[in-house]
C-alpha cells in the first residue's frame, strides 16, 4: 500500500452514493507534506516527459498541481468555472459535469496560456466518470497543444473515467485507485498497482 493509500484508508471516509470524503486531508483541509509527496510522486512517474504547463481545474485540483509543477519547475494553468471580469481576450470552453455537485459548468481557459504545441500534463485530485477530464482534454485539443500524461491523486476504479480515458490512449497515472469501497462498513479497498 503506498502512502497515499494509507493516508485514505486512515482518515478518509465512505459515504452513501460512491462518495469518498477526503476534505480533511487533500480538498478541504490541505496537508501540505502529503501533498509535496504527491508532486514528487507525480514527477517521479512521468520522468523523461516533456512538460511545459500543468493543466488543472478548479478548485482542488490545484495545490496538487502546484507541488507537482515545483518538481516539473513549469507553470500550472486552472481552468476556471466561471467567467469572470478578470479574464480578458479569448477563452477555450469546454463542458463538464461534476459528479461530486452532480451539475454542469462550462470550464474556461484563457488562450493566451495555452499554446499550439505546448506539451501539457493533466493534473487533478479525482478521476470518477471522467467529465471532468475529457473536458480539460477538450481544452488541450482546442489549444493544438499536447496532452502528454494525466496524473490522477484518486481514482474510482470502479467507476468508467479512468478505462474512457485509456482505451483514448492516454497516459494516465493514478496514486491511488479505489476498486470498491462499502459505506456501512467503511472499507475501502485498492486497486493492486
Amino acid at each position: 500500500m503506498n502512502f497515499l493509500e494509507e493516508r485514505i484508508q486512515k482518515d478518509g471516509i465512505v459515504k452513501e452514493g460512491n462518495v469518498l470524503k477526503v476534505d480533511s486531508f487533500l480538498n478541504h483541509q490541505m496537508d501540505v507534506a502529503l501533498l509535496e509527496q504527491m508532486g514528487e510522486e507525480f514527477k517521479r512517474r512521468f520522468e523523461g516527459v516533456k512538460v511545459d504547463k500543468i493543466l488543472t481545474i478548479e478548485a482542488s485540483g490545484i495545490a496538487i498541481a502546484c507541488m507537482a509543477a515545483r518538481y516539473f519547475q513549469v507553470p500550472v494553468v486552472f481552468a476556471k468555472k466561471a467567467k469572470s471580469i478578470n479574464i480578458d481576450g479569448e477563452v477555450y470552453v469546454a463542458e463538464v459535469e461534476s459528479f461530486t455537485h452532480k451539475c454542469k459548468n462550462q470550464v474556461i481557459v484563457s488562450k493566451k496560456f495555452l499554446q499550439p504545441g505546448e506539451h501539457i500534463l493533466i493534473i487533478d485530485d479525482f478521476l470518477a466518470n471522467g467529465c471532468a477530464l475529457q473536458g480539460l482534454i477538450s481544452i488541450v485539443a482546442q489549444a493544438e497543444a499536447v496532452v502528454e500524461g494525466i496524473g490522477i491523486a484518486i481514482e474510482k476504479g470502479f467507476q468508467n473515467g479512468g478505462r474512457t480515458v485509456r482505451n483514448l490512449g492516454y497516459r494516465l497515472e493514478s496514486l491511488a485507485i479505489v476498486e470498491d469501497m462499502d459505506a456501512s462498513t467503511g472499507k475501502i479497498v485498492f486497486r493492486q498497482q
